[in-house]
């Protein structure tokens, strides 16, 4: 599919299996507040026909599952897909032109709305029933994320070819701009607490690189001096059972096609 200035958009660069197993198992438990607050708002439910954007593993997925929702998912990352298919979810590879349109259509990872944001609305708008329902979710303001300290590492350590800022859609009305711009009506919105907590300072970095924020990083700096400088990073954090817990705030917006 083209992106707006006529070229293809780059292939997602394959991760080790090791973090998509780390994110389907530490990370994205994480976000299950997001998932939920989300699907009640939009009133998922029997009858509902539910379509996950870039659903990596899957559990927004389930979840809506667990609602009564008939649901599917597009995920392009082979190894998350695959995770996603175990889970006895029906997950596609395929290009989103590809796929039927749903009553409900979520994008909930922060990632990819950082990549390519006006794309990915566009995809969800294209993918939603006239009268149907489009989530587009990120993270709030920098000041409302502790894992700001995280992603500036990702932002430093990634050279000349800047990292994608998940935080760049922060703003309390870049969400609504991105539905309005994809020709969605802005019915809803709400904000979300989701912390990141983990068992230890091992598993809070393991679940971070699985993240693909810091796959730029990785990239050009190498993994050992990133996950370093991701644990100093998680060091104010980390209290004095080992635990690690930072408080971050998401938003999340709700556009009908009309």
């Amino acid at each position: 599919m083209a992106s707006a200035h006529g070229t293809a958009p780059a292939p997602p660069r394959p991760r080790p299996a090791s973090r998509a197993r780390d994110w389907a198992e530490i990370q994205e438990r994480t976000l299950v507040p997001l998932y939920e607050a989300v699907h009640e708002r939009a009133a998922v439910g029997p009858g509902t026909s539910l379509l996950d954007l870039g659903c990596r593993s899957g559990l927004a997925l389930l979840l809506a599952a667990g609602r009564g929702a008939q649901v599917a998912g597009l995920e392009p990352d082979p190894e998350l897909r695959e995770l996603a298919r175990a889970r006895r979810l029906a997950v596609a590879a395929g290009s989103p032109g590809s796929s039927p349109a749903h009553r409900v259509v979520t994008v909930f990872e922060p990632l990819r709305m950082a990549e390519e944001p006006h794309r990915v609305a566009r995809e969800a708008a294209r993918l939603v029933l006239p009268g149907g329902l489009v989530a587009l979710a990120g993270f709030g303001p920098a000041r409302d994320c502790q894992s700001a300290a995280v992603l500036e590492v990702a932002r430093r350590r990634s050279g000349p070819r800047r990292a994608p800022d998940p935080l760049r859609l922060g703003g309390a009305g870049e969400l609504a701009a991105l539905a309005a711009g994809a020709g969605l009506r802005v019915v809803a919105s709400g904000r979300v607490s989701c912390p990141f907590g983990y068992p230890d300072l091992d598993s809070a970095v393991r679940g971070l690189l699985a993240t693909g924020w810091l796959d730029a990083a990785v990239a050009y700096a190498g993994e050992a001096p990133v996950t370093k400088e991701v644990a100093e990073a998680l060091h104010p954090f980390t209290r004095a059972d080992d635990t690690v817990r930072m408080a971050n705030g998401f938003r999340y917006v709700l556009a009908e096609r009309t």
